[in-house]
């Protein structure tokens, strides 16, 4: 019985509408505990046919709930914030855990 090393885990998949009500495809790369927040890392789907040729944008949003307890993803409003957020990714990412 031979062994496929080709199987990789996969990778979760979220489709994300945009206010002009345009569905977006992402790959979910990782989420993030943050000061009791919990952020998610985006890739892109249709950026990433040409891996090689450039630098993949990951995209950082935050997870929200409204009164009915519904999870949204929403941008991150707050400068200072982010700031965190992108140097823990970064950590994550030079650590090699991603």
């Amino acid at each position: 019985m031979s062994h496929d090393e080709h199987l990789h885990e996969e990778i979760p998949i979220l489709v994300l509408v945009d206010e002009d009500g345009v569905e977006h495809q992402f790959e979910l790369v990782a989420e993030m505990e943050l000061e009791n927040e919990t952020y998610r890392v985006l890739i892109p789907l249709e950026e990433n046919e040409d891996l090689e040729e450039q630098e993949v944008e990951v995209v950082i949003l935050k997870v929200v709930y409204d009164e009915e307890g519904t999870e949204f993803l929403s941008d991150i409003e707050d400068d200072t914030e982010w700031e965190k957020v992108a140097d823990a990714w970064q950590e994550l990412v030079e650590s090699e855990q991603i």
